[in-house]
């Protein structure tokens, strides 16, 4: 039986939600990254729930795997062209939460690390 929505934000939240993917998308929007790399820029973030989230991304064709056959194995995440096409929502996202910030704390620059 296929599942029903409301909206168009059902589905988006359905693919991109919980705390990590839009993260590890946006991050992924400066082009291809190793899964160390990731973890750099995600500290909080486990190679677990890491290592699923971009398993999750691939299965819904927005990002791509890319395995170097060489010794050590080498692997690289980058977004596919239909994950490209989220990049103008991710940008939204941020400034949303820039905007956010700034009308929350005054100044933005006291919490934000970068965006």
């Amino acid at each position: 039986m296929l599942k029903k929505y409301h909206n168009g934000i059902e589905v988006t939240l359905e693919v991109i939600g919980g705390k990590w993917k839009s993260i590890i998308l946006y991050h992924l929007t400066t082009g291809k990254k190793r899964t160390n790399e990731l973890r750099r820029l995600i500290p909080d973030i486990t190679q677990k729930v890491l290592t699923q989230q971009l398993r999750e991304l691939e299965k819904d064709g927005i990002i791509h795997r890319i395995v170097y056959h060489e010794i050590p194995p080498k692997v690289e995440y980058e977004l596919s062209e239909y994950g490209l096409s989220f990049k103008t929502v991710l940008e939204s996202f941020c400034l949303w939460g820039e905007r956010h910030l700034d009308k929350v704390y005054g100044d933005r620059s006291a919490v934000l690390e970068e965006c």
